[in-house]
């Protein structure tokens, strides 16, 4: 896959954040089941990078479980998350890439392939998160990118502002 190179776009720095803290937390093309076994894998990507202990990753499902899929934001894409006393141990955010979509019940955003787990230790940084994570979403080159890109380095490149090139270039 081909990476061209770009001007920096706008809300570069927090895009260039986002990339660093993605940074070895992500996982493509993961087979999953259902939603809960999405959210377990995404948890567990944060688990192995010692960002979260398991209890948050079992508290991301119960909140869905309890809540509902309020975590499905736009289509095709999840952010669980739980309470920072759930088993926090830094501000952190991973991306799972589904193999295949699959339903976490809700109406209108369902079937999802974006699962991107977060954790942050309180309310500032929460916000700080969703901030760069509503940027990259509302940018429907940049999610459709993730969605084809091929390695983790394709995907921190889009956050960066390289756009992958067209599939077939």
């Amino acid at each position: 896959m081909t990476v061209r190179q770009s001007a920096t776009p706008e809300g570069g720095y927090r895009m260039e954040r986002l990339a660093r803290c993605l940074t070895g937390r992500v996982a493509l093309d993961v087979e999953a089941r259902d939603w809960e076994e999405a959210v377990r894998l995404a948890g567990e990507v944060l688990e192995k990078a010692g960002d979260i202990e398991p209890a948050y990753t079992e508290a991301m499902i119960r909140t869905v479980r309890e809540i509902g899929p309020y975590i499905v934001v736009t289509p095709g894409v999840a952010l669980p998350h739980a309470r920072p006393e759930d088993g926090v141990l830094r501000a952190a955010i991973g991306l799972v890439r589904l193999a295949r979509p699959v339903s976490f019940g809700s109406e209108v955003n369902d079937p999802v392939d974006l699962v991107f787990p977060f954790g942050t230790p309180d309310r500032d940084q929460h916000i700080e998160v969703l901030a760069a994570l509503s940027r990259l979403l509302s940018d429907p080159g940049r999610v459709a990118a993730l969605r084809r890109a091929a390695t983790e380095e394709d995907i921190l490149a889009v956050l960066r502002g390289a756009p992958l090139a067209p599939a077939g270039s």
